[in-house]
């Protein structure tokens, strides 16, 4: 990269977060509150402390809320830019509709971020490899236990990458996509303007075959798709709990954290990560672990939340048992109800008093 010129880089942010209903119907994924802040936040903190300067969003789906979050970006010492997709044009698409809003020359890097992923990775030896290899483009490897539902990415003992499975039901190595990846500017120009396009499945791939130099850097550092319930509660504990150490965490790292206002009983038991919402209460007797309660949420005397996101506004009441359950915001929990296994309790729905039950006991 040029001595004179600073990191760019692009954030894809346009998904709809589908997976995650009922919590992304009126927020996108990348805004929800996680450790006490808009995702995001976590994501931007790093990369401004790995030397971006500049962020280009690639929005989409209710994109006005992205430019109302962060604004020009000076909170956290960035300048950000917002560029909209009219229509879907899939990860290549997307990124090529964002570099026009570049100021980069085409021989500098550009980082590219997605808007789900937590990552503890060295952002800055991933440029550096890059710059060092003059590699076309860098990818960020990581290693997990079932490599079938990600891009697996086998690579030869220099860091080549040799191919890029998509979701294949047959991996040949736990090597996969972290989603975190360094661009030639150049590259990016190439990709066809106004086209659908995947670069999982068609830019990667063509950049192979074609001989060109797409390297991988490996890294066994934490990293988390935020993409489901269970993955979105898991990260925020974590980063709670400071298992992945974040500047954007208001607070300090511990068993839970309280945001302004929340009221939480001496007699109530909050652990494993749970954040607390601001004006949210913990009445006596209540135990909540490693869970997301939203601001002016209420658990009741004897409920008992366990790994599981209560929305805003949303009641527990005494004696409800909820474990690995989304309440959407403004949800009612009656007494006696027992939600348990991935249930997810659509926003203002009511369940009165013992309507759903897992076991046989009263």
């Amino acid at each position: 990269m040029p001595s004179s010129e600073r990191l760019e880089a692009i954030l894809l942010v346009g998904g709809q977060g589908t997976r995650l209903r009922p919590m992304t119907l009126t927020t996108p994924k990348p805004l929800l509150p996680t450790a006490g802040v808009p995702f995001l936040a976590h994501q931007l903190a790093k990369a401004r402390a790995h030397g971006v300067s500049r962020v280009v969003f690639a929005t989409s789906y209710r994109a006005s809320m992205f430019t109302d979050a962060f604004g020009d970006g000076s909170a956290f010492g960035l300048e950000m830019e917002y560029v909209t997709e009219d229509t879907p044009l899939g990860t290549g698409g997307a990124i090529r509709n964002a570099a026009d809003a570049l100021t980069c020359s085409s021989d500098a890097p550009v980082l590219v971020l997605n808007g789900d992923i937590l990552s503890g990775h060295d952002i800055s030896a991933q440029v550096d490899l890059h710059l060092s290899r003059g590699a076309a483009v860098t990818l960020h490897l990581t290693e997990v236990e079932d490599p079938s539902r990600f891009g697996c990415v086998p690579t030869a003992p220099d860091g080549r990458v040799t191919a890029f499975l998509e979701k294949t039901p047959n991996p040949v190595t736990n090597r996969i996509n972290a989603g975190c990846y360094v661009f030639q500017r150049s590259v990016i120009d190439s990709i066809p303007a106004g086209e659908v396009v995947s670069v999982e499945r068609e830019t990667f791939p063509g950049l192979i075959d074609a001989g060109e130099l797409v390297l991988g850097y490996a890294d066994a550092s934490y990293w988390l798709d935020v993409g489901t319930p269970a993955a979105f509660v898991q990260g925020s504990c974590d980063l709670v709990q400071g298992r992945l150490l974040s500047t954007a965490l208001p607070g300090v790292t511990g068993e839970s954290l309280l945001l302004d206002g929340a009221n939480v009983s001496p007699e109530a038991k909050v652990t494993g990560g749970t954040v607390v919402g601001a004006r949210a209460t913990v009445e006596a007797g209540a135990s909540v672990r490693g869970s997301v309660l939203a601001d002016d949420a209420v658990i009741e005397s004897g409920a008992i939340v366990v790994d599981s996101v209560v929305g805003a506004g949303a009641r527990v009441s005494s004696g409800a048992v909820l474990r690995e359950v989304v309440v959407g915001d403004g949800a009612q929990i009656g007494p006696g109800n027992e939600l348990t296994s991935g249930v997810r309790v659509w926003p203002g729905v009511t369940l009165p008093e013992c309507s759903v039950r897992f076991s046989s006991d009263v």
